[in-house]
């Protein structure tokens, strides 16, 4: 999954269990000292990026991806100063679903996830709305296995352990693989965990595999403690990576959310033509950093990847085939309409 920044990379896509979803939802409120509102009021008076500018509140990007480079070397300042606006970093890219929370409480104003987390938030009382798409990650999300598994197969799942995350990216890849191997679903024992606490778990033969993406596969993959049973192309994975804006600043500033999506649009291209260029941003030392193999997977990665572009017909198509997919699968109790929670970002005004 791909966030802002990569959505680490970002690919940032997912949603946790309900504590999990408390805990990092205070994460959001907590950093900075005071409250992310607070801390980062909107202005609505006219300005170039300083004093009495637009406020956009995004999640910070940490040290890697389009973001990071952007916020280090000052062209998303730039980028927005044109419209008037300013950005305030507010928390830390993480899951989803307590970003949507922020949003709908009007303490954070972009928000990057899967479509597959994307549906289960909108399953709520969303106050957001999607405004881009980035194509399915076909070779950095996947079904994880130990190097030594006899797990050859989708189909050698059956009567196995897998560990996801309820709802997100995690439980689509398995379910979908699952469906398109003809294996039921309910011959394979899922396992929910959050993500960030799966990998001792997997590393310590207590599941026997781990749907999951990009940025925990890295690491596991360059660690050679893992591969890929099934990837998102052997899985025919619809897990699109999406970026969400609150609703009422779309609506008050369409004007910033276009020239975010421009950056976004033009940099993640760039990033694509040169992976490195935007990993280790801030340091090349210490656990955000990327290194050794596991640099390699991620290049390799982030290479084969999507950019950042908007949200055509025929992708508005294969949302509806995951919420369809969701719902009959009973992830969500009905069909969520994602298209009325979608905007044109090239006739936003």
């Amino acid at each position: 999954m791909r966030p802002l920044a990569p959505v680490t990379p970002p690919a940032t896509r997912t949603t946790r269990l309900a504590l999990a979803v408390l805990a990092a939802f205070s994460v959001l409120t907590a950093c900075g000292g005071g409250s992310p509102a607070a801390d980062a009021a909107v202005g609505e008076g006219e300005g170039s990026g300083g004093k009495g500018a637009i406020t956009i509140r995004i999640p910070d990007p940490g040290n890697a991806g389009v973001l990071a480079r952007g916020k280090k070397d000052g062209s998303l300042d730039k980028a927005l100063a044109a419209v008037g606006a300013k950005v305030a970093w507010t928390g830390s890219a993480g899951p989803f679903a307590p970003a949507a929370q922020a949003m709908n409480a009007d303490q954070l104003d972009i928000a990057t996830g899967s479509i597959t987390s994307g549906i289960t938030s909108l399953s709520q009382s969303p106050g957001f709305a999607f405004f881009t798409a980035t194509a399915p990650d076909p070779v950095g999300e996947g079904i994880l296995v130990r190097p030594d598994s006899d797990i050859d197969s989708v189909e050698d799942l059956v009567g196995r352990k897998v560990a996801v995350n309820k709802g997100g990216t995690g439980e689509y890849l398995l379910l979908k693989a699952l469906a398109k191997a003809g294996v039921p679903a309910d011959k394979v024992e899922r396992v929910y965990l959050r993500p960030d606490q799966t990998a001792a778990v997997f590393n310590a033969g207590q599941v026997d595999a781990w749907a999951v993406w990009s940025t925990y596969a890295v690491a596991e993959i360059g660690a050679d403690k893992a591969r890929f049973v099934a990837d998102g192309t052997a899985i025919g994975s619809d897990n699109y990576s999406l970026n969400a804006v609150r609703s009422g600043f779309a609506k008050e500033h369409p004007e910033v959310v276009k020239a975010l999506y421009a950056y976004l649009h033009e940099n993640s291209a760039k990033e694509k033509k040169d992976p490195a260029a935007y990993l280790n941003v801030f340091t090349d030392a210490g656990p955000t950093a990327v290194n050794g193999k596991a640099k390699d997977v991620q290049i390799s990665f982030t290479g084969k990847g999507g950019t950042v572009d908007p949200i055509r017909p025929e992708d508005i198509k294969r949302f509806e085939t995951v919420a369809r997919f969701y719902a009959d699968q009973k992830v969500t109790p009905n069909k969520v309409d994602i298209a009325a929670h979608l905007i044109d970002i090239e006739k936003l005004s």
